[in-house]
């Protein structure tokens, strides 16, 4: 929010500051022109109100696209703004032909009941029953991807296989989707298998009101018995901030109604739902809590009851990578049995295996399924996973170091050169503060500071800052606005990649004080 008399007064002043003229040494002036020639460059751009405005909104990056010589001058800047979308939506749509959107679902069931019924008496003379039989008995894979076609319209295939003891099928389907406008989309489905015959759908989307929208999805299912109709509508509504309800009516095949209530807020996420239909009707709660850790770990729990039992499910997820997020339930049900749910998420491919343990509830078979697989995720985590994770991290920023070497350097020599333009500068100011017993800068660093006892074998990376500090005090005021500090004058980043902070000791009114504050944390002393 600078005025044009302000910009002008921070240009004199920098322009005071790094005039070649002012300078004698043949090496300082060389330098001084340099730096002379960046101000001058960034007051071209901030007293011109059209390319100010550009980079208000989007900073350098609003500067360098292409097609602003078309533009009109004189433009306000909703105007700008409106013209940068209209560039920004061109550039998208000459992208669109090489983006999809892969999906994917590998699932692999496994018997296992052989660990724990074998011990029935019926197994004692089965020959070559001594050790237990552990197989595959059902796999499912599906993949889709999106194929853009225009800024409105999204070509989506899919196709999926399945097989179970030995008998299975596939399916392939073709859906084109059509966004009609901000409040909703239609899309027709093609889709055809080998079991069963050809498939017709039409499912719409609609937002009603702000809070509320509803989707109707009906389909024609063609096969050997004739044309079986399908119809799903789901009305949902925002009841507050953080709760939806959804009613769903479903006719045709596994008719039902069902009413549910889902609560997501930061630290957890419930939900309560009750279904009539046929042939399955039920009831379920469940609850996931959300822990504010780096490793977004999660811990749920649900029960279900209806008439074909009653099933009661605990786990946990955790996310092991940047783009993974592994996890397992433990599943206890009557007359279902116990079972082992691995789920591990990577990108936008999930991989799902659920192993079942036992057709009874044996304590023997919950115990393992709980503690197996925290046993051996602490042990790979420990002896693998964060090993890697650090290897990873270290390699990543090395190469980012590598990359911005050059650029580093080259900007190390300019806060260089400029601290040592600036020192007549601070004498004076120095003087007068001193004078009015004002703001004095005694000691300023930046860089990654190392406090916790847990990262003690870290290196501290720090530069010292005291002179450019102290050169951007005015009025016995120091300003610093939110955004990195690596870019003020005579500043540069010492350690690329890392968390960085500026720790200032300054005097005022004859009293020390210390402050310290993060990168992009807006900075203002004397506190009042």
């Amino acid at each position: 929010q600078a005025s044009q008399e302000e910009l002008k007064a921070a240009y004199r002043r920098l322009c005071m500051l790094y005039h070649p003229d002012k300078h004698r040494d043949p090496e300082l002036k060389t330098q001084a022109e340099r730096l002379f020639n960046l101000v001058h460059q960034a007051y071209e751009v901030l007293s011109d109100p059209q390319t100010r405005a550009i980079y208000d909104i989007y900073g350098r990056r609003g500067l360098e696209m292409e097609g602003w010589e078309v533009v009109e001058r004189k433009r306000t800047p909703a105007e700008i703004r409106e013209e940068f979308e209209r560039l920004q939506r061109e550039r998208e749509e000459r992208r669109l032909q090489q983006r999809t959107n892969p999906k994917g679902t590998i699932s692999v069931g496994i018997d296992a009941t052989d660990l724990f019924d074998r011990y029935d008496e019926e197994y004692e003379d089965v020959p070559g029953s001594s050790f237990p039989q552990i197989e595959i008995n059902k796999m499912h894979i599906s993949q889709s991807i999106e194929a853009p076609l225009t800024a409105t319209d999204t070509a989506i295939l899919s196709g999926n296989l399945s097989t179970q003891n030995g008998n299975g099928g596939g399916s392939i389907n073709l859906a084109l989707r059509r966004v009609t406008s901000a409040k909703g989309w239609g899309e027709l489905e093609f889709g055809a298998g080998d079991l069963q015959g050809p498939l017709f759908g039409l499912k719409i989307f609609r937002n009603l009101t702000p809070r509320c929208f509803i989707t109707t999805n009906c389909a024609l299912q063609f096969s050997s018995r004739g044309i079986r109709p399908g119809l799903t509508t789901v009305l949902a509504r925002n009841l507050d901030k953080n709760t939806m309800g959804y009613l769903q009516w479903r006719w045709g095949i596994q008719s039902a109604m069902n009413t549910s209530i889902v609560r997501d807020t930061k630290n957890s996420h419930f939900t309560v739902a009750l279904q009539l239909g046929i042939p399955h009707s039920f009831m379920m709660v469940s609850y996931q809590h959300k822990f504010q850790d780096e490793d977004q770990t999660r811990v749920k729990g649900s029960l279900k009851a209806g008439f074909f039992g009653t099933i009661v499910e605990y786990g946990a997820e955790r996310k092991i990578s940047r783009h993974s997020i592994l996890g397992a339930t433990v599943s206890v049900g009557v007359p279902q049995g116990v079972s082992l749910k691995i789920k591990l998420n990577r990108a936008s491919q999930t991989y799902f295996f659920p192993v079942h343990l036992t057709d009874q509830l044996l304590p023997s078979a919950v115990f393992y399924a709980t503690v197996g697989p925290l046993v051996i995720y602490f042990a790979m985590h420990r002896l693998i996973i964060k090993p890697y994770l650090r290897a990873q991290k270290e390699r990543e920023l090395e190469k980012q170091r590598e990359s911005t070497a050059s650029d580093i350097l080259r900007k190390k020599q300019e806060a260089e050169a400029a601290v040592r333009l600036m020192q007549e500068s601070v004498r004076r100011i120095i003087e007068a503060e001193e004078a009015r017993m004002g703001l004095i800068v005694v000691n300023a660093w930046y860089g990654k500071f190392v406090n916790d006892n847990s990262r003690k074998n870290e290196k501290v990376k720090v530069i010292d800052v005291t002179v450019p500090l102290q050169c951007l005090v005015k009025d016995s005021k120091l300003i610093l606005t939110e955004a990195s500090k690596a870019g003020l004058p005579g500043f540069y980043d010492p350690c690329v990649g890392e968390e960085k902070s500026l720790k200032v000791l300054y005097q005022f009114r004859g009293v020390l004080h210390q402050v310290m504050s993060a990168d992009n944390e807006a900075l203002r002393i004397p506190k009042q």
